[in-house]
């Protein structure tokens, strides 16, 4: 069934669908008066609804039920990432966000090949944040993850001070057979805390950084003895953040 965050709370029992959505349901889907959908709010309640009225402004949308639960995973989890090239930030937001990340962070990363382009700035991020959103909707998710326009590392080291746990996966720990730091800091979370982690772009973190966010409070860890691509190992992280606090019991 398809999913729709709308920008308001249902007034009356009915939300009201605009812009894209409209769009989407009327002209891209074809969907009628009756038919069903799920709706979500700003505050992540999510309903079943049915479509009451289909108009040129809006779409009309009555809620049936309201839908207990919901499939956020327990923490809050930021992804940052150093820029990478080609279209693998698009595919780290798309697949991050089916596996539950919270944020999205790119960031000038020393060894960043790519440069960003001030000019074409709210026109990418726009893009990025698009994928989170249609990606939310198709793994059925309360909330659209945040995506960031890129940030350089003293941006990044202020908005990093309010996170419970700080994390840099790194692959020199990875061939030094360093396991257990990832492991230990799950262990220690607790429901509803935050945890933010960086990785770094095709050709890494540059120990000068590495060293800069250990200054600040962060831990360098392993993600087990493989290296992984850039864009392959936030997948890893989050694949075993959801085993821990969803499958273990």
């Amino acid at each position: 069934m398809q999913r729709y965050f709308v920008e308001e709370s249902a007034i009356d029992n009915r939300f009201n669908i605009l812009g894209e959505d409209r769009h989407h349901i009327s002209k891209v889907m074809r969907m009628k008066e009756g038919d069903k959908i799920i709706c979500v709010d700003p505050h992540e309640n999510s309903a079943l609804c049915t479509i009451a009225e289909i108009t040129d402004e809006q779409v009309a949308a009555e809620v049936v039920q309201w839908i207990e639960g919901s499939s956020e995973l327990p923490v809050d989890i930021t992804i940052v990432s150093g820029l990478p090239k080609g279209d693998k930030l698009e595919w780290i937001i798309q697949k991050g966000t089916e596996l539950g990340a919270h944020r999205f962070i790119p960031f000038t990363s020393a060894r960043s090949v790519v440069k960003w382009d001030a000019k074409k700035a709210a026109k990418k991020v726009d893009r990025w944040q698009k994928i989170a959103k249609e990606a939310a909707e198709q793994s059925h998710r309360n909330t659209v993850p945040e995506v960031f326009t890129p940030l350089d590392m003293k941006s990044l080291l202020k908005l990093c001070a309010d996170y419970t746990h700080k994390l840099i996966a790194f692959e020199e720990e990875a061939k030094q057979g360093e396991a257990s730091v990832l492991s230990k800091t799950l262990s220690l979370m607790n429901k509803g805390e935050s945890l933010i982690i960086f990785f770094g772009p095709e050709g890494g973190l540059e120990d000068q950084e590495v060293s800069l966010l250990q200054e600040h409070g962060f831990l360098a860890c392993g993600l087990g003895p493989r290296i992984l691509r850039t864009e392959t190992a936030p997948l890893y992280f989050l694949s075993a953040v959801s085993y821990h606090f969803e499958l273990m019991g």
